[in-house]
């Protein structure tokens, strides 16, 4: 891995942002991987970068401690863990395009849907076992291929209208547990090692960083005002996404 001038600039702005996803603005997390996929191979990129989730995912924890939904955690955190399984079940057959390119359908469709029904009034949905099994079960998976479990996830506990630092609590503490989970595949795979470990150990400071300007800017921003930055996130995420996923789709189907 050539570690250049580019290279520590993506990767210390990465880290930064993996921060800011613990701090309360999860959908910035995904960031990390399109941004330093345009210096280092995409699974690289993902290895690389979960051990970094980890160490701001303990941070989160403690600033959130108090702030979360026990129900949703009840049923996602067991739901992220079939997805776990799924991911690495097929990890040698799946497609990371593809899962880019179904993760950010599933972030349009859901800004489309929130569009819509901002024009008339909508009672909360209620975090319900099936329809949670569901979307935790994919946002697992899409979380272990490329650390994009949150538009599925969103698909799910935003229709719930929690107050924003129970949802970035509950956010936080999932994540938590499904990134912690990841690293035994992650490591058996190869996609986490010795060296990538050390170039963590620089970038930890900017990520702990992140995490605390994250929870100051959570706990700041207006409630509306928040989840309207969350769906913004969502479509520009789901741009980079495509942007990373479709040129290499294309040449595989015309080639």
């Amino acid at each position: 891995m050539e570690l250049s001038v580019t290279f520590w600039v993506l990767a210390y702005l990465a880290a930064f942002f993996v921060g800011c996803s613990k701090g309360g603005l999860q959908l910035l997390g995904l960031l990390s991987v399109p941004l330093l996929s345009l210096v280092i191979p995409a699974g690289a990129a993902a290895g690389l970068i979960l051990p970094i989730y980890i160490l701001s995912d303990w941070y989160g924890l403690w600033l959130y401690r108090h702030e979360y939904s026990k129900r949703n955690i009840l049923i996602l955190i067991p739901a992220g863990i079939i997805g776990i399984g799924i991911g690495w079940a097929l990890a040698h057959v799946t497609n990371e395009d593809m899962v880019k390119v179904l993760v950010a359908a599933i972030g349009v469709a859901y800004c489309v849907d929130a569009v819509l029904k901002s024009r008339r009034v909508i009672e909360p949905k209620p975090a319900d076992v099936p329809r949670g099994l569901f979307w935790g079960t994919l946002a697992g998976f899409t979380s272990f291929v490329s650390h994009a479990g949150g538009p599925p996830y969103n698909m799910y506990v935003l229709p719930q209208r929690l107050p924003k630092m129970v949802y970035a609590g509950t956010t936080t503490i999932i994540f938590a547990a499904v990134n912690l989970l990841k690293l035994p595949p992650y490591w058996i795979l190869g996609q986490v090692n010795a060296s990538s470990l050390w170039i963590c150990l620089y970038l930890a400071p900017m990520s702990l960083f992140g995490a605390w300007a994250g929870y100051k800017l959570t706990g700041i921003l207006p409630e509306k005002l928040f989840f309207r930055t969350v769906e913004a996130a969502l479509i520009l995420v789901a741009i980079l996404l495509l942007r990373e996923a479709l040129p290499p789709l294309w040449h595989q189907w015309i080639g």
